[in-house]
Protein backbone atom coordinates (compact mmCIF):
# COMPACT_ATOMS: atom_id res chain seq x y z
CA UNK A 1 0.00 0.00 0.00
CA UNK A 2 1.36 3.43 -0.96
CA UNK A 3 1.97 6.19 1.57
CA UNK A 4 -0.93 8.18 0.10
CA UNK A 5 -3.33 5.24 0.46
CA UNK A 6 -2.18 4.73 4.04
CA UNK A 7 -2.83 8.36 4.89
CA UNK A 8 -6.24 8.14 3.22
CA UNK A 9 -7.15 5.19 5.46
CA UNK A 10 -5.84 7.10 8.48
CA UNK A 11 -8.21 9.89 7.50
CA UNK A 12 -11.07 7.38 7.25
CA UNK A 13 -10.36 6.03 10.72
CA UNK A 14 -10.07 9.49 12.28
CA UNK A 15 -13.17 10.60 10.34
CA UNK A 16 -15.15 7.63 11.67
CA UNK A 17 -14.38 8.79 15.20
CA UNK A 18 -15.42 12.34 14.29
CA UNK A 19 -18.69 11.08 12.81
CA UNK A 20 -19.43 8.97 15.87
CA UNK A 21 -18.94 11.96 18.16
CA UNK A 22 -20.97 14.21 15.87
CA UNK A 23 -23.70 11.60 15.75
CA UNK A 24 -23.99 11.39 19.54
CA UNK A 25 -24.00 15.17 19.81
CA UNK A 26 -26.93 15.14 17.38
CA UNK A 27 -28.76 12.56 19.50
CA UNK A 28 -28.24 14.04 22.94
CA UNK A 29 -27.85 17.78 22.32
CA UNK A 30 -29.56 18.38 18.98
CA UNK A 31 -26.32 19.18 17.21
CA UNK A 32 -25.50 19.17 13.51
CA UNK A 33 -24.90 15.92 11.63
CA UNK A 34 -23.52 16.75 8.20
CA UNK A 35 -24.66 13.55 6.36
CA UNK A 36 -28.22 14.30 7.46
CA UNK A 37 -27.92 17.89 6.22
CA UNK A 38 -26.32 16.79 2.94
CA UNK A 39 -29.09 14.27 2.21
CA UNK A 40 -31.69 16.92 3.04
CA UNK A 41 -30.01 19.32 0.63
CA UNK A 42 -29.92 16.72 -2.14
CA UNK A 43 -33.67 16.18 -1.95
CA UNK A 44 -34.20 19.93 -1.63
CA UNK A 45 -32.48 20.72 -4.94
CA UNK A 46 -33.53 17.59 -6.84
CA UNK A 47 -35.94 18.26 -9.74
CA UNK A 48 -39.42 16.87 -9.23
CA UNK A 49 -39.19 14.43 -12.15
CA UNK A 50 -35.98 12.92 -10.74
CA UNK A 51 -37.42 12.74 -7.23
CA UNK A 52 -40.55 11.05 -8.58
CA UNK A 53 -38.47 8.39 -10.31
CA UNK A 54 -36.41 7.84 -7.16
CA UNK A 55 -39.54 7.36 -5.06
CA UNK A 56 -41.10 5.13 -7.71
CA UNK A 57 -37.99 2.93 -7.76
CA UNK A 58 -36.98 2.91 -4.10
CA UNK A 59 -40.06 4.10 -2.21
CA UNK A 60 -39.27 5.37 1.28
CA UNK A 61 -35.73 3.99 0.87
CA UNK A 62 -34.96 6.84 -1.54
CA UNK A 63 -34.18 9.38 1.15
CA UNK A 64 -32.31 6.81 3.27
CA UNK A 65 -30.21 5.91 0.24
CA UNK A 66 -29.31 9.59 0.00
CA UNK A 67 -28.42 9.53 3.70
CA UNK A 68 -26.28 6.43 3.17
CA UNK A 69 -24.49 8.04 0.25
CA UNK A 70 -23.92 11.23 2.23
CA UNK A 71 -22.40 9.25 5.11
CA UNK A 72 -20.01 7.40 2.80
CA UNK A 73 -19.19 10.69 1.06
CA UNK A 74 -18.41 12.33 4.39
CA UNK A 75 -16.07 9.46 5.29
CA UNK A 76 -14.25 9.78 1.96
CA UNK A 77 -13.91 13.51 2.55
CA UNK A 78 -12.18 12.75 5.83
CA UNK A 79 -9.94 10.30 3.97
CA UNK A 80 -8.96 13.04 1.53
CA UNK A 81 -8.32 15.37 4.46
CA UNK A 82 -5.96 12.75 5.87
CA UNK A 83 -3.86 12.99 2.71
CA UNK A 84 -4.04 16.79 2.55
CA UNK A 85 -3.31 17.42 6.21
CA UNK A 86 -0.29 15.11 6.24
CA UNK A 87 1.45 17.51 3.89
CA UNK A 88 0.65 20.38 6.24
CA UNK A 89 1.84 18.30 9.18
CA UNK A 90 5.23 17.61 7.52
CA UNK A 91 5.84 21.25 6.55
CA UNK A 92 5.06 22.55 10.03
CA UNK A 93 7.03 19.90 11.91
CA UNK A 94 10.09 20.72 9.80
CA UNK A 95 9.85 24.27 11.11
CA UNK A 96 9.72 22.98 14.65
CA UNK A 97 6.18 23.89 15.60
CA UNK A 98 2.98 21.93 15.42
CA UNK A 99 0.07 20.88 17.66
CA UNK A 100 -3.25 19.08 17.53
CA UNK A 101 -5.22 22.31 17.25
CA UNK A 102 -3.62 23.18 13.94
CA UNK A 103 -4.79 19.90 12.40
CA UNK A 104 -8.20 20.25 14.04
CA UNK A 105 -8.77 23.83 12.93
CA UNK A 106 -7.86 23.09 9.32
CA UNK A 107 -10.37 20.23 9.07
CA UNK A 108 -12.89 22.20 11.11
CA UNK A 109 -12.68 25.16 8.73
CA UNK A 110 -13.27 22.99 5.66
CA UNK A 111 -16.29 21.22 7.18
CA UNK A 112 -17.68 24.48 8.55
CA UNK A 113 -17.60 26.03 5.07
CA UNK A 114 -19.29 22.90 3.69
CA UNK A 115 -22.00 23.09 6.37
CA UNK A 116 -22.67 26.75 5.63
CA UNK A 117 -22.97 26.03 1.90
CA UNK A 118 -25.43 23.20 2.58
CA UNK A 119 -27.47 25.34 4.97
CA UNK A 120 -27.65 28.14 2.41
CA UNK A 121 -28.58 25.74 -0.40
CA UNK A 122 -31.27 23.62 1.21
CA UNK A 123 -34.87 24.80 1.34
CA UNK A 124 -35.99 22.28 3.93
CA UNK A 125 -34.13 21.14 7.02
CA UNK A 126 -35.23 18.76 9.76
CA UNK A 127 -33.42 20.56 12.53
CA UNK A 128 -32.72 24.28 12.27
CA UNK A 129 -29.66 25.75 14.01
CA UNK A 130 -28.28 29.29 14.11
CA UNK A 131 -24.81 29.68 12.62
CA UNK A 132 -23.08 30.23 15.98
CA UNK A 133 -24.38 26.86 17.22
CA UNK A 134 -23.29 25.20 13.97
CA UNK A 135 -19.77 26.45 14.62
CA UNK A 136 -19.93 25.21 18.21
CA UNK A 137 -21.25 21.71 17.42
CA UNK A 138 -18.60 21.11 14.75
CA UNK A 139 -15.72 21.85 17.12
CA UNK A 140 -15.58 18.69 19.35
CA UNK A 141 -15.65 16.19 16.45
CA UNK A 142 -12.80 17.97 14.71
CA UNK A 143 -10.70 18.22 17.83
CA UNK A 144 -11.08 14.43 18.02
CA UNK A 145 -10.27 14.14 14.30
CA UNK A 146 -7.14 16.27 14.66
CA UNK A 147 -5.96 14.41 17.75
CA UNK A 148 -6.25 10.98 16.10
CA UNK A 149 -4.49 12.24 12.95
CA UNK A 150 -1.66 13.70 15.04
CA UNK A 151 -1.12 10.44 16.96
CA UNK A 152 -1.16 8.30 13.82
CA UNK A 153 1.11 10.67 11.88
CA UNK A 154 3.61 10.59 14.77
CA UNK A 155 3.67 6.79 14.59
CA UNK A 156 4.53 7.01 10.92
CA UNK A 157 7.46 9.36 11.63
CA UNK A 158 8.71 7.10 14.43
CA UNK A 159 8.95 4.08 12.11
CA UNK A 160 12.62 2.87 12.01
CA UNK A 161 14.70 3.72 8.93
CA UNK A 162 15.69 0.05 8.69
CA UNK A 163 12.33 -0.43 7.03
CA UNK A 164 14.13 0.13 3.73
CA UNK A 165 15.74 -3.30 3.99
CA UNK A 166 13.97 -5.64 1.59
CA UNK A 167 12.97 -8.48 3.87
CA UNK A 168 11.84 -6.26 6.73
CA UNK A 169 9.99 -3.98 4.33
CA UNK A 170 8.05 -6.99 3.02
CA UNK A 171 7.20 -8.11 6.54
CA UNK A 172 6.14 -4.60 7.57
CA UNK A 173 4.15 -4.27 4.38
CA UNK A 174 2.18 -7.43 5.20
CA UNK A 175 1.63 -6.19 8.73
CA UNK A 176 0.59 -2.81 7.40
CA UNK A 177 -1.93 -4.37 5.03
CA UNK A 178 -3.46 -6.27 7.91
CA UNK A 179 -3.73 -3.13 9.98
CA UNK A 180 -5.14 -1.15 7.06
CA UNK A 181 -7.69 -3.87 6.41
CA UNK A 182 -8.71 -3.71 10.05
CA UNK A 183 -9.05 0.06 9.89
CA UNK A 184 -11.14 -0.11 6.72
CA UNK A 185 -13.33 -2.76 8.36
CA UNK A 186 -13.82 -0.49 11.39
CA UNK A 187 -14.77 2.39 9.11
CA UNK A 188 -17.20 0.13 7.26
CA UNK A 189 -18.83 -1.03 10.49
CA UNK A 190 -19.19 2.57 11.64
CA UNK A 191 -20.76 3.60 8.34
CA UNK A 192 -23.11 0.61 8.42
CA UNK A 193 -24.18 1.48 11.96
CA UNK A 194 -25.05 4.98 10.82
CA UNK A 195 -26.95 3.74 7.79
CA UNK A 196 -29.03 1.00 9.37
CA UNK A 197 -29.42 2.10 12.98
CA UNK A 198 -28.64 5.79 13.00
CA UNK A 199 -31.96 7.02 11.72
CA UNK A 200 -33.86 5.06 14.37
CA UNK A 201 -31.71 6.57 17.10
CA UNK A 202 -32.19 10.06 15.73
CA UNK A 203 -35.94 9.63 15.36
CA UNK A 204 -38.07 10.79 18.29
CA UNK A 205 -39.44 8.16 20.60
CA UNK A 206 -42.96 8.88 21.74
CA UNK A 207 -43.40 9.28 25.46
CA UNK A 208 -47.16 9.60 25.20
CA UNK A 209 -49.32 6.76 26.50
CA UNK A 210 -50.73 4.49 23.83
CA UNK A 211 -54.42 4.50 23.05
CA UNK A 212 -56.21 1.32 22.02
CA UNK A 213 -58.29 3.29 19.55
CA UNK A 214 -55.15 3.95 17.51
CA UNK A 215 -53.86 0.38 17.53
CA UNK A 216 -56.98 -1.76 17.49
CA UNK A 217 -59.08 -2.50 14.39
CA UNK A 218 -62.21 -0.43 13.83
CA UNK A 219 -65.38 -2.44 14.42
CA UNK A 220 -68.28 -2.39 12.00
CA UNK A 221 -71.51 -4.34 11.64
CA UNK A 222 -72.75 -3.36 8.19
CA UNK A 223 -74.74 -5.77 6.07
CA UNK A 224 -72.08 -5.37 3.40
CA UNK A 225 -69.50 -6.97 5.69
CA UNK A 226 -71.93 -9.65 6.79
CA UNK A 227 -72.47 -10.83 3.23
CA UNK A 228 -68.75 -11.03 2.58
CA UNK A 229 -67.80 -12.34 6.03
CA UNK A 230 -64.89 -14.76 5.61
CA UNK A 231 -61.73 -15.24 7.67
CA UNK A 232 -59.67 -13.99 4.71
CA UNK A 233 -61.53 -10.67 4.66
CA UNK A 234 -61.60 -10.02 8.42
CA UNK A 235 -58.43 -7.95 8.38
CA UNK A 236 -59.55 -6.13 5.24
CA UNK A 237 -62.78 -4.83 6.77
CA UNK A 238 -61.19 -4.21 10.16
CA UNK A 239 -58.55 -1.98 8.56
CA UNK A 240 -60.88 0.46 6.83
CA UNK A 241 -59.31 2.96 9.21
CA UNK A 242 -55.54 2.59 8.99
CA UNK A 243 -53.72 2.05 12.27
CA UNK A 244 -51.20 4.81 13.04
CA UNK A 245 -48.27 2.41 12.78
CA UNK A 246 -49.44 1.35 9.31
CA UNK A 247 -50.26 4.82 8.00
CA UNK A 248 -48.01 5.77 5.08
CA UNK A 249 -45.33 8.37 5.72
CA UNK A 250 -43.65 10.43 3.01
CA UNK A 251 -41.57 13.55 3.55
CA UNK A 252 -38.04 14.59 2.72
CA UNK A 253 -36.80 14.64 6.30
CA UNK A 254 -34.19 12.01 7.13
CA UNK A 255 -35.07 12.42 10.80
CA UNK A 256 -38.57 13.27 11.99
CA UNK A 257 -38.75 16.91 13.18
CA UNK A 258 -39.37 17.27 16.91
CA UNK A 259 -41.37 20.33 17.95
CA UNK A 260 -41.75 21.48 21.56
CA UNK A 261 -45.46 22.11 22.10
CA UNK A 262 -44.74 24.43 25.05
CA UNK A 263 -42.78 26.92 22.96
CA UNK A 264 -44.68 26.32 19.70
CA UNK A 265 -46.84 29.11 18.35
CA UNK A 266 -49.20 29.22 15.38
CA UNK A 267 -48.82 32.56 13.63
CA UNK A 268 -51.74 33.64 11.43
CA UNK A 269 -50.83 36.68 9.33
CA UNK A 270 -51.08 38.34 5.93
CA UNK A 271 -54.20 39.91 4.44
CA UNK A 272 -56.12 39.93 7.70
CA UNK A 273 -57.75 42.58 9.83
CA UNK A 274 -56.89 40.74 13.03
CA UNK A 275 -53.63 38.70 12.85
CA UNK A 276 -53.37 35.97 15.49
CA UNK A 277 -50.78 34.04 17.46
CA UNK A 278 -52.07 30.91 19.18
CA UNK A 279 -50.41 28.57 21.66
CA UNK A 280 -50.96 24.84 21.52
CA UNK A 281 -53.33 24.92 24.49
CA UNK A 282 -55.27 27.88 23.06
CA UNK A 283 -55.73 25.99 19.82
CA UNK A 284 -56.94 22.86 21.60
CA UNK A 285 -59.41 24.89 23.65
CA UNK A 286 -61.24 26.00 20.49
CA UNK A 287 -64.34 24.09 19.25
CA UNK A 288 -63.10 20.99 17.44
CA UNK A 289 -64.42 18.61 14.79
CA UNK A 290 -63.67 14.98 13.99
CA UNK A 291 -63.70 13.56 10.48
CA UNK A 292 -62.44 10.50 8.65
CA UNK A 293 -60.26 11.39 5.67
CA UNK A 294 -58.04 9.48 3.26
CA UNK A 295 -54.63 10.87 2.33
CA UNK A 296 -52.60 9.77 -0.68
CA UNK A 297 -49.12 10.74 -1.83
CA UNK A 298 -48.98 12.26 -5.31
CA UNK A 299 -46.02 9.90 -5.98
CA UNK A 300 -48.23 6.85 -5.48
CA UNK A 301 -48.35 4.59 -8.54
CA UNK A 302 -51.43 2.60 -9.51
CA UNK A 303 -51.68 -0.44 -7.26
CA UNK A 304 -49.16 0.76 -4.67
CA UNK A 305 -49.60 1.62 -1.03
CA UNK A 306 -48.91 5.32 -0.38
CA UNK A 307 -52.50 5.81 0.72
CA UNK A 308 -54.21 5.51 4.13
CA UNK A 309 -57.30 6.56 6.05
CA UNK A 310 -57.53 7.95 9.58
CA UNK A 311 -59.89 9.75 11.94
CA UNK A 312 -58.63 13.30 12.40
CA UNK A 313 -59.58 15.75 15.14
CA UNK A 314 -58.81 19.44 15.09
CA UNK A 315 -59.98 22.98 14.57
CA UNK A 316 -61.69 24.01 11.32
CA UNK A 317 -59.47 26.45 9.47
CA UNK A 318 -62.62 28.45 8.78
CA UNK A 319 -62.97 29.15 12.53
CA UNK A 320 -59.45 30.51 12.85
CA UNK A 321 -59.73 32.65 9.73
CA UNK A 322 -63.09 33.90 10.99
CA UNK A 323 -61.36 35.25 14.09
CA UNK A 324 -58.55 36.67 11.97
CA UNK A 325 -61.01 38.43 9.60
CA UNK A 326 -59.76 37.74 6.08
CA UNK A 327 -59.58 40.75 3.77
CA UNK A 328 -61.55 40.59 0.48
CA UNK A 329 -58.43 40.63 -1.72
CA UNK A 330 -57.00 37.41 -0.22
CA UNK A 331 -57.06 34.46 -2.64
CA UNK A 332 -54.52 31.92 -1.33
CA UNK A 333 -53.67 30.26 1.98
CA UNK A 334 -49.98 29.55 2.56
CA UNK A 335 -48.79 27.02 5.15
CA UNK A 336 -45.20 27.30 6.40
CA UNK A 337 -43.72 24.54 8.50
CA UNK A 338 -41.08 23.88 11.14
CA UNK A 339 -38.80 22.06 8.70
CA UNK A 340 -38.94 24.87 6.12
CA UNK A 341 -41.59 23.22 3.94
CA UNK A 342 -44.25 25.46 2.43
CA UNK A 343 -47.33 24.94 0.29
CA UNK A 344 -50.29 27.03 -0.84
CA UNK A 345 -53.96 26.14 -1.41
CA UNK A 346 -56.75 28.30 -2.88
CA UNK A 347 -58.84 30.15 -0.32
CA UNK A 348 -61.94 29.00 -2.17
CA UNK A 349 -62.28 25.36 -1.17
CA UNK A 350 -59.47 25.55 1.35
CA UNK A 351 -61.83 26.75 4.07
CA UNK A 352 -62.96 23.15 4.55
CA UNK A 353 -59.49 22.28 5.85
CA UNK A 354 -59.09 20.83 9.35
CA UNK A 355 -56.04 21.80 11.39
CA UNK A 356 -55.57 18.44 13.09
CA UNK A 357 -53.84 17.78 16.42
CA UNK A 358 -55.19 14.24 16.97
CA UNK A 359 -55.04 11.13 14.79
CA UNK A 360 -57.20 8.06 15.46
CA UNK A 361 -57.99 9.23 18.95
CA UNK A 362 -54.46 10.00 20.15
CA UNK A 363 -52.18 13.01 20.04
CA UNK A 364 -50.88 13.54 16.51
CA UNK A 365 -47.65 11.48 16.23
CA UNK A 366 -44.44 13.37 15.46
CA UNK A 367 -43.99 11.53 12.16
CA UNK A 368 -47.42 12.73 11.04
CA UNK A 369 -46.93 16.38 11.89
CA UNK A 370 -47.12 17.05 15.64
CA UNK A 371 -48.21 19.49 16.89
CA UNK A 372 -50.39 20.53 13.93
CA UNK A 373 -51.05 19.42 10.38
CA UNK A 374 -53.54 20.31 7.65
CA UNK A 375 -56.16 17.89 6.33
CA UNK A 376 -57.24 19.43 3.03
CA UNK A 377 -60.23 17.81 1.28
CA UNK A 378 -59.69 16.72 -2.30
CA UNK A 379 -55.97 17.47 -2.63
CA UNK A 380 -52.96 15.14 -2.65
CA UNK A 381 -50.89 14.61 0.50
CA UNK A 382 -48.22 17.15 -0.51
CA UNK A 383 -50.84 19.89 0.03
CA UNK A 384 -51.62 18.59 3.55
CA UNK A 385 -48.78 20.34 5.35
CA UNK A 386 -47.24 18.86 8.52
CA UNK A 387 -45.49 20.59 11.47
CA UNK A 388 -47.33 23.84 10.67
CA UNK A 389 -45.91 27.00 12.27
CA UNK A 390 -47.44 29.77 10.18
CA UNK A 391 -50.50 30.48 8.04
CA UNK A 392 -50.40 33.46 5.71
CA UNK A 393 -53.19 34.88 3.53
CA UNK A 394 -51.92 36.29 0.21
CA UNK A 395 -53.45 37.69 -2.97
CA UNK A 396 -51.45 35.64 -5.48
CA UNK A 397 -51.08 31.99 -6.48
CA UNK A 398 -48.42 30.49 -4.23
CA UNK A 399 -46.21 27.71 -5.57
CA UNK A 400 -44.95 25.58 -2.71
CA UNK A 401 -41.83 23.48 -2.23
CA UNK A 402 -42.79 20.67 -4.62
CA UNK A 403 -44.57 22.96 -7.07
CA UNK A 404 -41.36 24.90 -7.58
CA UNK A 405 -39.84 21.59 -8.69
CA UNK A 406 -42.49 20.92 -11.30
CA UNK A 407 -45.30 19.12 -9.45
CA UNK A 408 -48.81 20.32 -10.18
CA UNK A 409 -50.25 23.15 -8.11
CA UNK A 410 -53.74 21.93 -9.04
CA UNK A 411 -53.27 18.81 -6.96
CA UNK A 412 -56.75 17.27 -7.12
CA UNK A 413 -56.85 13.52 -6.58
CA UNK A 414 -57.07 11.34 -9.69
CA UNK A 415 -59.82 8.72 -9.73
CA UNK A 416 -58.38 5.30 -9.06
CA UNK A 417 -59.24 1.86 -7.73
CA UNK A 418 -57.10 -0.96 -6.41
CA UNK A 419 -57.56 -4.72 -6.07
CA UNK A 420 -56.49 -5.84 -2.59
CA UNK A 421 -57.56 -9.50 -2.87
CA UNK A 422 -56.80 -11.87 -4.50
CA UNK A 423 -53.07 -11.36 -5.13
CA UNK A 424 -53.47 -7.63 -4.92
CA UNK A 425 -51.86 -4.64 -3.28
CA UNK A 426 -51.97 -2.55 -0.09
CA UNK A 427 -50.91 -5.41 2.19
CA UNK A 428 -48.96 -2.93 4.34
CA UNK A 429 -52.19 -1.02 5.05
CA UNK A 430 -54.55 -3.97 5.58
CA UNK A 431 -52.35 -6.41 7.47
CA UNK A 432 -52.45 -10.21 7.18
CA UNK A 433 -54.95 -11.04 4.45
CA UNK A 434 -54.22 -14.75 4.38
CA UNK A 435 -53.89 -16.93 1.31
CA UNK A 436 -54.61 -15.63 -2.20
CA UNK A 437 -55.22 -19.05 -3.73
CA UNK A 438 -58.18 -19.29 -6.12
CA UNK A 439 -59.87 -22.68 -6.15
CA UNK A 440 -62.19 -23.90 -8.88
CA UNK A 441 -65.75 -24.49 -7.66
CA UNK A 442 -65.56 -21.99 -4.79
CA UNK A 443 -66.82 -18.43 -4.50
CA UNK A 444 -63.84 -16.09 -4.73
CA UNK A 445 -64.21 -12.64 -3.16
CA UNK A 446 -62.51 -9.89 -5.17
CA UNK A 447 -62.16 -6.84 -2.91
CA UNK A 448 -60.38 -3.52 -2.88
CA UNK A 449 -60.60 0.23 -2.49
CA UNK A 450 -61.61 3.13 -4.72
CA UNK A 451 -60.88 6.81 -4.15
CA UNK A 452 -61.50 10.13 -5.88
CA UNK A 453 -60.92 12.65 -3.11
CA UNK A 454 -63.94 14.71 -2.08
CA UNK A 455 -65.81 13.79 -5.27
CA UNK A 456 -66.74 10.37 -3.90
CA UNK A 457 -67.25 7.12 -5.78
CA UNK A 458 -70.54 6.25 -7.49
CA UNK A 459 -69.63 2.91 -9.11
CA UNK A 460 -66.92 0.24 -9.18
CA UNK A 461 -66.73 -2.29 -12.00
CA UNK A 462 -64.81 -5.57 -12.27
CA UNK A 463 -63.65 -7.46 -15.32
CA UNK A 464 -62.46 -11.06 -14.98
CA UNK A 465 -61.74 -11.53 -18.68
CA UNK A 466 -59.14 -8.84 -19.36
CA UNK A 467 -61.62 -6.01 -20.03
CA UNK A 468 -63.98 -7.74 -22.49
CA UNK A 469 -66.93 -7.48 -20.09
CA UNK A 470 -67.64 -5.62 -16.86
CA UNK A 471 -69.73 -6.37 -13.77
CA UNK A 472 -70.72 -3.95 -11.03
CA UNK A 473 -69.17 -4.55 -7.61
CA UNK A 474 -70.93 -3.85 -4.34
CA UNK A 475 -69.69 -0.86 -2.35
CA UNK A 476 -69.67 -0.25 1.38
CA UNK A 477 -70.94 3.09 2.62
CA UNK A 478 -67.81 5.28 3.04
CA UNK A 479 -66.86 6.62 6.45
CA UNK A 480 -67.11 10.17 5.07
CA UNK A 481 -67.23 12.01 1.77
CA UNK A 482 -63.43 12.31 1.97
CA UNK A 483 -62.49 8.65 2.41
CA UNK A 484 -61.81 5.69 0.21
CA UNK A 485 -64.65 3.26 -0.51
CA UNK A 486 -64.37 -0.47 0.17
CA UNK A 487 -65.86 -2.62 -2.58
CA UNK A 488 -66.36 -6.35 -3.14
CA UNK A 489 -67.41 -8.72 -5.91
CA UNK A 490 -68.09 -12.44 -5.58
CA UNK A 491 -66.71 -14.48 -8.47
CA UNK A 492 -66.87 -18.16 -9.34
CA UNK A 493 -64.20 -19.04 -11.92
CA UNK A 494 -65.80 -21.08 -14.70
CA UNK A 495 -62.74 -23.20 -15.46
CA UNK A 496 -59.15 -23.83 -14.56
CA UNK A 497 -56.59 -21.48 -15.99
CA UNK A 498 -55.17 -17.99 -15.89
CA UNK A 499 -57.39 -14.90 -15.54
CA UNK A 500 -56.70 -11.20 -15.88
CA UNK A 501 -58.77 -9.21 -13.37
CA UNK A 502 -59.24 -5.45 -13.87
CA UNK A 503 -61.00 -2.80 -11.79
CA UNK A 504 -62.23 0.67 -12.70
CA UNK A 505 -64.20 3.29 -10.79
CA UNK A 506 -66.56 6.16 -11.53
CA UNK A 507 -66.53 9.21 -9.29
CA UNK A 508 -69.52 11.00 -7.79
CA UNK A 509 -69.61 13.43 -10.69
CA UNK A 510 -69.98 10.61 -13.24
CA UNK A 511 -66.39 10.71 -14.50
CA UNK A 512 -64.91 7.29 -15.29
CA UNK A 513 -61.40 6.42 -14.19
CA UNK A 514 -58.96 6.95 -17.11
CA UNK A 515 -57.61 3.73 -18.64
CA UNK A 516 -54.36 5.36 -19.80
CA UNK A 517 -51.45 4.31 -17.60
CA UNK A 518 -49.57 7.46 -16.59
CA UNK A 519 -46.69 7.98 -14.18
CA UNK A 520 -47.22 10.10 -11.04
CA UNK A 521 -45.22 13.15 -12.15
CA UNK A 522 -46.47 15.87 -12.31
CA UNK A 523 -50.14 15.49 -11.29
CA UNK A 524 -50.69 11.93 -10.05
CA UNK A 525 -50.84 8.52 -11.73
CA UNK A 526 -53.74 7.16 -13.75
CA UNK A 527 -54.65 3.81 -15.27
CA UNK A 528 -56.43 0.56 -14.42
CA UNK A 529 -55.09 -1.75 -11.75
CA UNK A 530 -54.88 -5.36 -12.92
CA UNK A 531 -53.84 -8.66 -11.38
CA UNK A 532 -53.24 -12.06 -12.99
CA UNK A 533 -54.45 -15.09 -11.06
CA UNK A 534 -54.65 -18.82 -11.73
CA UNK A 535 -57.73 -20.86 -10.83
CA UNK A 536 -56.71 -24.29 -9.53
CA UNK A 537 -58.72 -27.49 -9.39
Amino acid sequence: MSDRSERFVIGLVAGSAALILSFFLRIFTGGLFIPELAAQTLFSVMPGAVESQAVATLGSLAKYSAFAGATVGNLFLYGALGVLLHRTYRRLTQKGHFNVLQLSLLSYSILFVLAVILLETTEVITHTLPIHLVSLYLLPPHIAFGFILYIMFQRQVARPEIINQTSLRRECSIDLRRRQFFRIAVAGVVASAFLFYGVDLLSPKSSKPSDKRASQPVESSSSFESEFATPELASFFASEVTRNDRFYQVDINIVTPVVDANSWRLTVKGLLNNPLELTYEELKSMPAVEEHATLECVSNKIGEDLISTALWKGVPLKSILGKAQVKPEATYIVFRCYDGYDVGIPLEGGLETILAYEMNGVTLPAEHGFPLRAIVPGLYGMMNAKWIMEIELVNNVHEGFWQRKGWSNNAEYQIHSTIVLPRGALRSRFGDLGSSRVMLGSNVPIVGIAFAGDKGISKVEISTDGGKSWQIARMKEPLSKNTWVLWAYEWNPPAEGRYNIIVRATDGMGKVQPAELRKPFPSGSTGYHTVDITAEA
